[in-house]
Formats: C-alpha cells, sequence, structure tokens
C-alpha cells in the first residue's frame, strides 16, 4: 500500500514541496502517452481516502472513476501528453519522459522535488527520484497515476467513437485480439504508432 515514506524522505515534513509524477500509454499501439504530476495538500488527504488509494493496476475502473473527483479536487495536479507523432519522431521512451516533463511544467506551483514512477527520471527544473514500482510505494505518485490512468481511458473511449472496430473503449490502445484482428482488417488510423510492428505490419498490408 503506497504511503508517505518517500515524501517524508525528501522534506514534506519540512515544508517542502513534493510531486508524484507518472505515465501511462507506453505499451499501447494507438494514442498518445500521458503523464500526470500530483502534490499532495499539506495537511494530507482524509484518511478514508488515503486509505483507498493503491496502485491504479489494482484497482477497478469503477474505484478509479470514483476516487478521480475527489483526487482532483484536493490535490494540485497537472496532465499532459506526448503525441503519437511524438512518440513516432522520439521513441516511446522519450515520448513518455516529454510528458512526464510537461506534467511537472503544467503545475500551478513548481515543486522542491518530484517522486518519478520507474527506474529514470526526466529532465526537470527541480531534483528527481526514480522509483521502480513507485505507484505501489508512494502516497503521490499513486495518486498521479490514478488521475493519468482515468484520463487516458476517458480519451480513449471518445477516439473509439471516432473510430469503431478496435475496441479502444475496452482495451485503451492496447494490443489485444480484437485490436490485432481490426488492424489487419480496417488497417490502421491516424492515431495508431507506425514505429510498433503490429502498426508497421498493418500498414504495410494496406498499401
Amino acid at each position: 500500500m503506497p504511503d508517505l515514506h518517500y515524501e517524508i524522505l525528501h522534506g514534506c515534513e519540512a515544508g517542502k514541496i513534493i510531486c508524484g509524477v507518472d505515465e501511462v500509454g507506453r505499451g499501447p499501439l494507438a494514442g498518445p502517452v500521458l503523464a500526470a504530476a500530483a502534490i499532495l495538500p499539506r495537511e494530507g488527504l482524509p484518511p478514508d481516502i488515503a486509505a483507498r488509494i493503491r496502485d491504479s493496476k489494482q484497482l477497478s475502473e469503477k474505484q478509479r472513476e470514483a476516487l478521480f473527483p475527489i483526487l482532483t479536487e484536493l490535490c494540485c495536479h497537472a496532465v499532459a501528453e506526448a503525441s503519437v507523432a511524438e512518440i513516432g519522431q522520439l521513441n516511446i521512451l522519450h515520448a513518455s519522459m516529454l510528458a512526464m516533463r510537461r506534467a511537472v511544467e503544467a503545475l500551478g506551483t513548481k515543486p522542491d522535488w518530484a517522486l518519478i514512477d520507474g527506474n529514470r527520471a526526466p529532465k526537470l527544473d527541480c531534483p528527481a527520484t526514480p522509483i521502480v514500482k513507485g505507484d505501489a510505494k508512494s502516497l503521490s505518485i499513486a495518486i498521479a497515476a490514478i488521475i493519468a490512468k482515468v484520463t487516458r481511458d476517458r480519451l480513449m473511449k471518445q477516439l473509439a467513437e471516432q473510430h469503431p472496430g478496435y475496441g479502444w473503449e475496452r482495451n485503451a490502445g492496447y494490443g489485444t485480439a480484437e485490436h490485432l484482428a481490426a488492424l489487419r482488417e480496417q488497417g490502421p488510423t491516424i492515431w495508431h504508432r507506425d514505429g510498433f510492428a503490429p502498426v508497421a505490419q498493418a500498414r504495410l498490408a494496406s498499401k
């Protein structure tokens, strides 16, 4: 269960502003990669809300959706993305770093320190600490992960209405059997990532 160990370690109890950062959407074949940055309120979260926070992958969609309006109301936060074109230009790793940097820069408050989910950190205007599986360890990273996940899932549902048949409303752009079958039958859309092998193969086949 995520807690405040890393936030305290980096000075939150001494008044330092600590933000958690996470991204979602590295693996999908379609859609942008999104990142969120979140800063806990100085008084902390209400205990009943903090007790409901988990690694976003351990929460159901219903649980994430229920937490989303509460967390976005209580926490200073920002969401940013790197586009499909940027993923193609930079590769998915560097596009993820770009999205995370943009999210931190979009915060209304400049953090004193950033806690980053993963094994490397983007270049920021503040010090940053990468934490492997940080969304299961740090409360602020876990909150950022929930905000990013809900935001991207909602976006992919909107895109699914414009591009039916790929199942994005269910798979969020990941390479499920349904999605791969639609790629072969319908070909790629403008939202597909050409640098990913199944998309590149479908693009060639459709020419």
